[in-house]
């Protein structure tokens, strides 16, 4: 996003965030709530045009928008819609595309509320790594002949009683309404998304043998230290990656064995 939709959505998880910090207010249900809206206007082009129109009043927009939703969701949602309405959107399509945003955002925030968010980010991680390595299963999930009722119905073989709720809902959501985006890189935006929730940088690690408790620790106090920030550490093995480990931080990446990689942070460190 651009410009004045980038200010809009930045607005927007701004009273997300105050929404949900009441506890009177659902935040899984807001998140399906957001998601069938984002579904409706993705569908109804012509409503979304309205509802973005800069010719429009915003007050004007956001009345259409309280009438249209008022007796299909929830007084939450339909004020959080409402107030998105009367912004100004450099384009129609990310109205959409920020209540999908928002949507996931709240079942994420669900998850931290009932203390499964760091659970939930390593499933998303490890979904990736399965969904990468599986070509038949990529396929299936990605499959445009494929309805989305029958990848429904794969995802909760696969997830049903395996994952958190919170994952499986936001996986399905993704298979079964793309909108465009790959699989790989709907999963990496849920695994920023999880990872922001926490205030924290994610750094993908990857080693030829798994690390011990104690190295995962060092390594994440290292790191945490370097980025100043906390470290949420997506842990991945590749017995090719003989002696060491790799670091990925963003577009960051660090190669070097884990003693070498320590030692030079806490070189780094002390000046």
């Amino acid at each position: 996003m651009n410009g004045a939709s980038r200010e809009a959505l930045a607005a927007a998880r701004e009273r997300l965030d105050a929404l949900t910090d009441n506890t009177s207010v659902d935040a899984g249900s807001l998140a399906d709530e957001l998601a069938a809206v984002t579904a409706l206007l993705d569908r109804e082009v012509s409503l979304r045009r309205v509802l973005t129109d800069p010719a429009q009043p915003g007050e004007a927009k956001a009345e259409l928008a309280q009438r249209l939703l008022g007796t299909q969701v929830g007084g939450p949602a339909t004020d959080l819609v409402s107030g998105m309405v009367r912004s100004r959107w450099s384009r129609s399509r990310d109205l959409v595309d920020a209540l999908e945003v928002l949507a996931d955002i709240a079942d994420l925030t669900a998850a931290q509320q009932r203390g499964t968010l760091d659970n939930v980010e390593d499933e998303l991680f490890r979904f990736g790594r399965i969904v990468a390595s599986n070509t038949e299963l990529r396929a299936a999930l990605t499959d445009r002949a494929a309805t989305a009722p029958a990848k429904r119905e794969l995802l909760a073989s696969l997830l049903g009683g395996r994952a958190d709720a919170t994952t499986a809902r936001l996986v399905t959501r993704l298979v079964a309404a793309p909108r465009g985006r790959s699989l790989e890189a709907g999963l990496e935006s849920l695994s920023k998304l999880a990872a922001e929730r926490r205030d924290r940088m994610v750094a993908v690690v990857t080693s030829a043998v798994p690390l011990s408790d104690q190295q995962k620790q060092r390594l994440g106090g290292a790191l945490a230290k370097l980025y100043g920030r906390p470290m949420h550490l997506n842990l991945d093995v590749d017995p090719e990656v003989v002696g060491g480990i790799r670091v990925q931080v963003g577009d960051e990446v660090i190669n070097g064995s884990i003693a070498d990689r320590i030692e030079d942070a806490g070189r780094r460190l002390a000046g």
